[in-house]
This record gives structure tokens, sequence and C-alpha cells, in this order.
């Protein structure tokens, strides 16, 4: 999953990244592709935004925090506020840290859907990349079927030290990346939706503004953006 958000959020010379105008103008960016028999990806115009900012929190707390389904109700808006229980857990490494959860949120108001969530950390970097996944599809996969055949568009972070400390000593901040994609369209050929991109934005911007305020950070006086 984490390679499948690393393509999605990739720009290239024929997918670039266009910066939005009016509120967070200098901060967010959107780009759309067309996928299109892409196994593991539903068809459809694709909607990708994401944007860059400081933290003055260790990366590591940053990483527990965003992974954590206890505190995921503190900055998941679509979790309504409500408790995210852990459904099945795979350990995929040595550092507890480094695993495949899938998460249900109480209060969603899709019942029939789950979070499928992987993270994963070493001393350059972490990664809290998660999707939405239907529960029949899910339940398909768990008994052996081709993985492709749930359809992803998985968003998350990425999560770097700041060069302040070293990521583990637990000084220095973090560069914190967010981004979401969403799928605008099922049609390849249809035109990009001004709503869509709208509803991206406010999505970021109300995300950004909740881990502010849960890692108990001042946006007026120490998270800068970058």
């Amino acid at each position: 999953m984490v390679i499948s958000f690393y393509a999605g959020v990739s720009a290239s010379t024929t997918h670039t990244w266009t910066t939005l105008s009016g509120t967070w103008a200098d901060d967010v960016r959107v780009m759309t592709r067309n996928s299109v028999d892409d196994p593991g990806r539903p068809p459809g115009i694709v909607l990708s935004a994401a944007t860059s900012f400081w933290l003055p929190v260790p990366p590591k707390r940053v990483f527990e925090f965003l992974r954590d389904e206890n505190s995921r109700n503190k900055w998941d808006i679509f979790s309504n506020g409500g408790i995210v229980q852990e459904m099945a857990h795979i350990a995929n490494g040595r550092d507890t840290g480094n695993c495949v959860s899938l998460l249900r949120s109480a209060n969603s108001s899709q019942s029939n859907m789950l979070i499928l969530q992987e993270s994963c950390t070493d001393k350059t970097a972490s990664f809290v990349i998660y999707a939405p996944v239907d529960i029949v599809a899910m339940n398909v996969v768990l008994i052996g079927s081709d993985p492709d055949y749930v359809a992803l568009l998985p968003s998350g972070f990425a999560i770097l030290p700041d060069g302040g400390g070293m990521g583990d000593s637990g000084s220095g901040g973090s560069l914190l990346t967010v981004s979401f994609q969403i799928l605008d369209d099922s049609a390849p050929t249809a035109k990009l939706s001004l709503g869509s991109v709208a509803t991206v934005n406010n999505l970021i911007a109300c995300t950004v503004e909740r881990i502010k305020a849960a890692l108990s950070c001042d946006t007026n006086n120490c998270c800068q953006k970058k």
C-alpha cells in the first residue's frame, strides 16, 4: 500500500503539481491523473492533494500519534470523534511501528467500510498510510483471493526529521507531509470537478489544524509553513 501511495503522489513530466489559489494558496498542491486498467486502483479521474509543514515535535512522537487508533479521532474527521477499534494487526518487522492494521470506526456513517492502515518507520523517515476498504471486498481477500480485487486510493503522512536532532533521540522537530487521494469521477474521460478540489483543500486544512491542536502546537507562534 505504501508503494501505491508513492505512485499516487509522485509527479512526472505528464503529471505535475499545481498550486491552489485562494485559501492556503502557498501550501496545498493538487494533481490529477487518469486511472485506466490499473490493478488495485479504481478507474476514473483521481485527484491528489498534498501539503508540507513544520512541527516542533520529535518525529517519533508524531509517528506514534498518527498511527495509534486511540488518537485517530483527534485528527480524522471521518471518525466523527468516535472510538476507532483495531480489528486485526500484522507485524511487519522488529519495530512495533512497522505493521499493517485493519481499523473500524464506531461512529462512521458508513458501517460497511473499514480502514486498512500500514505504518513503517526507520531512522530516516516514517510513514502512516491508510485507505478505506469495503468489508465484503476485504473478506474476499482474507480468504485467499487476489488482493488486486480491492481498489485502493491510499492517503497518509510522511514524517521526516528537520535536522535539529536525531529522529530516534526524541529531539528536534518534524517535517510532516499530508496527502489525500480521492476519486473525482469513475469515468476516465470526465472533467475535473471544482467541488472536489474545494473538498480536498478543506480536508487538508482541517486535518492539519487538528494535528497541530492535538500535538499542543500554537499555530500562531511555533508552527511554520514550508
